[in-house]
Protein backbone atom coordinates (compact mmCIF):
# COMPACT_ATOMS: atom_id res chain seq x y z
CA UNK A 1 0.00 0.00 0.00
CA UNK A 2 1.37 3.39 -0.92
CA UNK A 3 1.69 6.11 1.72
CA UNK A 4 0.08 9.30 0.52
CA UNK A 5 -0.12 12.82 1.84
CA UNK A 6 1.82 14.69 4.52
CA UNK A 7 4.44 12.95 6.65
CA UNK A 8 2.88 14.64 9.70
CA UNK A 9 -0.58 13.18 9.06
CA UNK A 10 -1.81 10.76 11.73
CA UNK A 11 -4.90 9.62 9.80
CA UNK A 12 -4.92 9.14 6.04
CA UNK A 13 -7.70 7.83 3.84
CA UNK A 14 -7.60 7.68 0.06
CA UNK A 15 -10.59 6.91 -2.18
CA UNK A 16 -12.24 5.09 0.72
CA UNK A 17 -15.47 3.28 -0.16
CA UNK A 18 -17.80 1.09 1.90
CA UNK A 19 -20.87 -0.56 0.43
CA UNK A 20 -23.64 -2.67 1.94
CA UNK A 21 -25.25 -4.29 -1.05
CA UNK A 22 -26.82 -1.45 -3.05
CA UNK A 23 -26.17 1.10 -0.27
CA UNK A 24 -22.92 3.09 -0.46
CA UNK A 25 -22.09 4.40 3.02
CA UNK A 26 -18.72 5.89 2.02
CA UNK A 27 -18.04 7.10 -1.50
CA UNK A 28 -14.48 7.91 -2.63
CA UNK A 29 -13.65 9.50 0.74
CA UNK A 30 -10.17 11.06 0.96
CA UNK A 31 -8.96 12.79 4.12
CA UNK A 32 -5.82 13.79 6.04
CA UNK A 33 -5.73 14.57 9.78
CA UNK A 34 -2.58 16.26 11.03
CA UNK A 35 -0.71 14.95 14.04
CA UNK A 36 -1.58 16.69 17.31
CA UNK A 37 -4.65 18.44 15.91
CA UNK A 38 -8.28 18.41 17.01
CA UNK A 39 -10.25 17.38 13.93
CA UNK A 40 -14.05 17.57 13.71
CA UNK A 41 -16.29 15.49 11.48
CA UNK A 42 -19.83 16.76 10.96
CA UNK A 43 -22.74 15.40 8.99
CA UNK A 44 -26.48 14.67 9.29
CA UNK A 45 -27.76 11.28 10.41
CA UNK A 46 -26.93 8.66 7.82
CA UNK A 47 -24.07 10.67 6.30
CA UNK A 48 -21.54 7.88 6.92
CA UNK A 49 -19.77 9.21 10.02
CA UNK A 50 -20.13 6.07 12.13
CA UNK A 51 -19.07 3.83 9.24
CA UNK A 52 -15.92 5.91 8.82
CA UNK A 53 -15.16 5.76 12.56
CA UNK A 54 -15.59 1.99 12.60
CA UNK A 55 -13.15 1.60 9.70
CA UNK A 56 -10.58 3.93 11.28
CA UNK A 57 -10.78 2.08 14.61
CA UNK A 58 -10.30 -1.37 12.97
CA UNK A 59 -13.86 -2.57 13.68
CA UNK A 60 -14.79 -2.77 10.00
CA UNK A 61 -13.04 -3.19 6.66
CA UNK A 62 -13.60 -0.90 3.73
CA UNK A 63 -14.83 -2.23 0.39
CA UNK A 64 -12.02 -0.42 -1.41
CA UNK A 65 -9.52 2.39 -0.93
CA UNK A 66 -6.71 2.92 1.54
CA UNK A 67 -6.39 3.73 5.26
CA UNK A 68 -3.34 4.51 7.39
CA UNK A 69 -3.37 5.20 11.14
CA UNK A 70 0.00 6.43 12.42
CA UNK A 71 1.45 4.98 9.22
CA UNK A 72 -0.07 1.54 9.88
CA UNK A 73 -2.51 -0.38 7.70
CA UNK A 74 -5.48 -1.70 9.75
CA UNK A 75 -5.59 -4.84 7.59
CA UNK A 76 -2.14 -5.95 8.70
CA UNK A 77 -1.49 -4.02 11.91
CA UNK A 78 -4.86 -4.02 13.63
CA UNK A 79 -3.52 -5.02 17.05
CA UNK A 80 -0.82 -2.35 17.00
CA UNK A 81 -3.33 0.30 15.99
CA UNK A 82 -5.70 -0.70 18.79
CA UNK A 83 -2.88 -0.17 21.30
CA UNK A 84 -2.37 3.37 19.98
CA UNK A 85 -5.97 4.58 19.94
CA UNK A 86 -8.68 5.37 22.44
CA UNK A 87 -12.33 5.23 21.45
CA UNK A 88 -15.47 6.76 22.90
CA UNK A 89 -18.22 5.18 20.82
CA UNK A 90 -21.89 6.10 20.77
CA UNK A 91 -22.79 2.82 22.49
CA UNK A 92 -22.34 2.27 26.22
CA UNK A 93 -20.00 -0.74 26.43
CA UNK A 94 -19.33 -0.72 30.17
CA UNK A 95 -19.23 -4.02 32.08
CA UNK A 96 -22.33 -3.84 34.28
CA UNK A 97 -21.22 -6.60 36.68
CA UNK A 98 -18.11 -4.89 38.07
CA UNK A 99 -17.60 -1.52 39.71
CA UNK A 100 -16.64 1.65 37.92
CA UNK A 101 -13.09 1.44 39.19
CA UNK A 102 -12.85 -2.21 38.22
CA UNK A 103 -14.02 -1.28 34.70
CA UNK A 104 -11.05 1.07 34.45
CA UNK A 105 -8.64 -1.44 36.01
CA UNK A 106 -9.70 -4.12 33.52
CA UNK A 107 -9.14 -1.73 30.62
CA UNK A 108 -5.69 -0.81 31.97
CA UNK A 109 -4.64 -4.44 32.30
CA UNK A 110 -5.84 -5.21 28.77
CA UNK A 111 -3.52 -2.46 27.58
CA UNK A 112 -0.60 -3.87 29.59
CA UNK A 113 -0.28 -0.88 31.93
CA UNK A 114 1.72 -1.30 35.13
CA UNK A 115 -0.33 -1.29 38.34
CA UNK A 116 1.48 1.65 39.92
CA UNK A 117 0.90 3.77 36.82
CA UNK A 118 -2.71 2.87 36.15
CA UNK A 119 -3.81 3.30 39.77
CA UNK A 120 -2.58 6.90 39.80
CA UNK A 121 -4.11 7.48 36.37
CA UNK A 122 -7.48 6.06 37.48
CA UNK A 123 -7.51 8.31 40.54
CA UNK A 124 -6.81 11.33 38.33
CA UNK A 125 -9.54 10.54 35.81
CA UNK A 126 -12.18 9.63 38.39
CA UNK A 127 -11.56 12.97 40.08
CA UNK A 128 -11.65 14.82 36.76
CA UNK A 129 -14.97 13.24 35.77
CA UNK A 130 -16.56 13.77 39.19
CA UNK A 131 -16.86 10.03 39.83
CA UNK A 132 -14.38 9.54 42.68
CA UNK A 133 -17.13 9.32 45.29
CA UNK A 134 -18.99 6.64 43.29
CA UNK A 135 -16.02 4.60 42.02
CA UNK A 136 -17.01 1.47 43.98
CA UNK A 137 -20.57 1.42 42.64
CA UNK A 138 -21.82 -0.57 39.64
CA UNK A 139 -22.31 1.44 36.42
CA UNK A 140 -25.99 0.37 36.34
CA UNK A 141 -26.54 2.56 39.41
CA UNK A 142 -25.18 5.60 37.53
CA UNK A 143 -27.21 8.13 35.60
CA UNK A 144 -26.77 8.18 31.83
CA UNK A 145 -24.47 11.19 32.08
CA UNK A 146 -22.29 9.54 34.71
CA UNK A 147 -21.97 6.41 32.58
CA UNK A 148 -20.90 8.58 29.65
CA UNK A 149 -18.23 10.24 31.77
CA UNK A 150 -16.92 6.82 32.78
CA UNK A 151 -16.68 5.77 29.11
CA UNK A 152 -14.66 8.92 28.36
CA UNK A 153 -12.36 8.22 31.33
CA UNK A 154 -11.78 4.68 30.11
CA UNK A 155 -10.81 5.86 26.62
CA UNK A 156 -8.28 8.31 28.07
CA UNK A 157 -6.81 5.88 30.60
CA UNK A 158 -3.92 4.45 28.56
CA UNK A 159 -2.99 7.89 27.16
CA UNK A 160 -3.61 7.04 23.50
CA UNK A 161 -1.78 8.73 20.63
CA UNK A 162 -5.04 9.02 18.69
CA UNK A 163 -8.36 9.60 20.46
CA UNK A 164 -11.63 8.98 18.62
CA UNK A 165 -14.64 10.71 20.18
CA UNK A 166 -17.91 9.68 18.53
CA UNK A 167 -20.47 12.13 19.95
CA UNK A 168 -18.82 11.94 23.39
CA UNK A 169 -20.94 14.54 25.19
CA UNK A 170 -24.36 13.23 24.18
CA UNK A 171 -26.48 13.05 27.33
CA UNK A 172 -24.08 15.08 29.49
CA UNK A 173 -25.20 18.05 31.54
CA UNK A 174 -23.50 21.41 30.82
CA UNK A 175 -21.05 21.05 33.72
CA UNK A 176 -19.94 17.59 32.59
CA UNK A 177 -19.63 18.74 28.98
CA UNK A 178 -17.45 21.63 30.06
CA UNK A 179 -15.22 19.31 32.13
CA UNK A 180 -14.73 16.97 29.18
CA UNK A 181 -13.87 19.78 26.76
CA UNK A 182 -11.53 21.53 29.18
CA UNK A 183 -9.64 18.26 29.46
CA UNK A 184 -9.64 17.84 25.68
CA UNK A 185 -8.14 21.32 25.33
CA UNK A 186 -5.50 20.52 27.95
CA UNK A 187 -4.29 17.44 26.06
CA UNK A 188 -4.51 18.91 22.56
CA UNK A 189 -1.12 18.72 20.92
CA UNK A 190 -0.08 15.67 22.93
CA UNK A 191 -2.38 13.43 20.91
CA UNK A 192 -4.50 13.61 17.77
CA UNK A 193 -8.20 13.96 18.52
CA UNK A 194 -10.85 12.94 15.97
CA UNK A 195 -14.29 14.17 16.98
CA UNK A 196 -17.82 13.71 15.71
CA UNK A 197 -20.56 15.76 17.30
CA UNK A 198 -24.03 17.17 16.70
CA UNK A 199 -23.16 20.15 18.93
CA UNK A 200 -21.84 22.48 16.24
CA UNK A 201 -20.65 25.05 18.77
CA UNK A 202 -18.30 22.40 20.19
CA UNK A 203 -16.71 21.84 16.80
CA UNK A 204 -16.51 25.58 16.16
CA UNK A 205 -14.78 26.29 19.48
CA UNK A 206 -12.53 23.24 19.70
CA UNK A 207 -11.48 22.01 16.27
CA UNK A 208 -8.47 23.14 14.26
CA UNK A 209 -10.05 21.77 11.08
CA UNK A 210 -13.55 20.54 10.29
CA UNK A 211 -14.86 18.20 7.61
CA UNK A 212 -18.52 18.11 6.60
CA UNK A 213 -19.79 14.97 4.92
CA UNK A 214 -23.12 13.92 3.45
CA UNK A 215 -24.28 10.82 1.57
CA UNK A 216 -20.88 9.24 2.15
CA UNK A 217 -18.92 12.04 0.48
CA UNK A 218 -16.66 14.76 1.80
CA UNK A 219 -18.35 18.04 0.83
CA UNK A 220 -16.37 20.69 2.76
CA UNK A 221 -13.07 20.92 4.62
CA UNK A 222 -11.24 23.72 6.43
CA UNK A 223 -11.08 25.70 9.63
CA UNK A 224 -14.34 27.02 11.05
CA UNK A 225 -13.55 30.49 9.73
CA UNK A 226 -12.57 29.20 6.29
CA UNK A 227 -15.85 27.33 6.00
CA UNK A 228 -17.82 30.40 7.04
CA UNK A 229 -15.89 32.60 4.60
CA UNK A 230 -16.90 30.31 1.73
CA UNK A 231 -20.59 30.50 2.60
CA UNK A 232 -22.64 32.04 -0.15
CA UNK A 233 -25.03 34.87 0.54
CA UNK A 234 -22.93 37.99 0.97
CA UNK A 235 -22.95 40.19 4.07
CA UNK A 236 -25.88 39.65 6.45
CA UNK A 237 -27.42 42.32 8.66
CA UNK A 238 -30.20 42.00 11.20
CA UNK A 239 -32.61 44.92 11.30
CA UNK A 240 -34.78 45.12 14.44
CA UNK A 241 -38.12 46.93 14.15
CA UNK A 242 -40.46 48.11 16.88
CA UNK A 243 -43.51 47.49 14.66
CA UNK A 244 -44.72 46.70 11.11
CA UNK A 245 -41.94 44.15 10.44
CA UNK A 246 -43.77 42.47 7.55
CA UNK A 247 -44.42 45.79 5.81
CA UNK A 248 -40.73 46.70 5.76
CA UNK A 249 -39.71 43.16 4.86
CA UNK A 250 -41.82 43.52 1.70
CA UNK A 251 -40.08 46.81 0.93
CA UNK A 252 -36.64 45.23 1.31
CA UNK A 253 -37.58 42.25 -0.88
CA UNK A 254 -38.01 44.59 -3.80
CA UNK A 255 -34.51 46.06 -3.57
CA UNK A 256 -31.95 44.95 -6.16
CA UNK A 257 -29.02 44.78 -3.70
CA UNK A 258 -30.89 42.46 -1.29
CA UNK A 259 -30.00 38.86 -2.25
CA UNK A 260 -31.90 36.99 0.45
CA UNK A 261 -34.24 37.89 3.28
CA UNK A 262 -35.43 36.11 6.43
CA UNK A 263 -38.28 37.49 8.50
CA UNK A 264 -38.15 36.97 12.26
CA UNK A 265 -40.76 38.00 14.82
CA UNK A 266 -39.52 41.56 15.30
CA UNK A 267 -36.58 41.63 12.91
CA UNK A 268 -35.48 41.03 9.34
CA UNK A 269 -32.19 39.45 8.30
CA UNK A 270 -31.02 40.68 4.90
CA UNK A 271 -28.20 39.25 2.83
CA UNK A 272 -26.58 42.04 0.83
CA UNK A 273 -24.27 41.97 -2.18
CA UNK A 274 -21.68 43.83 -0.08
CA UNK A 275 -21.46 46.07 2.95
CA UNK A 276 -21.62 49.13 0.67
CA UNK A 277 -25.27 48.23 -0.06
CA UNK A 278 -26.16 49.01 3.54
CA UNK A 279 -26.42 52.73 2.77
CA UNK A 280 -29.13 51.98 0.17
CA UNK A 281 -31.05 49.95 2.75
CA UNK A 282 -30.78 52.71 5.36
CA UNK A 283 -32.02 55.27 2.82
CA UNK A 284 -34.97 53.04 1.90
CA UNK A 285 -35.89 52.67 5.58
CA UNK A 286 -35.79 56.39 6.31
CA UNK A 287 -38.58 57.08 8.81
CA UNK A 288 -39.14 53.39 9.60
CA UNK A 289 -39.37 52.32 13.30
CA UNK A 290 -35.87 50.78 13.30
CA UNK A 291 -34.50 49.98 16.74
CA UNK A 292 -31.14 48.57 15.70
CA UNK A 293 -29.10 47.40 12.71
CA UNK A 294 -26.34 44.90 13.46
CA UNK A 295 -23.95 42.75 11.46
CA UNK A 296 -25.01 39.12 11.79
CA UNK A 297 -21.93 36.92 11.92
CA UNK A 298 -22.25 33.63 10.08
CA UNK A 299 -22.05 30.50 12.21
CA UNK A 300 -20.95 26.95 11.54
CA UNK A 301 -24.62 26.01 11.75
CA UNK A 302 -25.30 28.33 8.80
CA UNK A 303 -22.61 26.52 6.82
CA UNK A 304 -23.93 23.11 7.82
CA UNK A 305 -27.50 23.93 6.84
CA UNK A 306 -26.43 25.53 3.59
CA UNK A 307 -24.50 22.40 2.56
CA UNK A 308 -26.74 19.61 3.87
CA UNK A 309 -30.21 21.18 3.80
CA UNK A 310 -32.76 21.84 6.52
CA UNK A 311 -34.87 18.69 6.19
CA UNK A 312 -35.02 16.24 9.09
CA UNK A 313 -33.15 12.96 8.44
CA UNK A 314 -34.22 9.55 9.67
Amino acid sequence: MSRRGSSTATILTHSLTKSYGDLTALNDFTLEVEQGSIFGLLGPNGAGKTTLIRILTTLMRQSSGEVLIEGLDPHTHGREIRSLIGVVSQENSLDRYITARENLELHARLHGMEAGHYRRRIDELLELMGLAGRQNDMPDTYSGGMQRRLVVARALLHEPRVLFLDEPTTGLDPQSRRAVWEYVRSISGSMTIFLTTHYLEEAEQLCDRIAIMDHGRLIALGSSQELKDKLAGGTVYQIDFSEHTERYAALLRGMFCVKEIEVLEQAVCVSLESWECLSEVVTALNGAPVRRISLKERTLEDVFMDLTGTGVRE
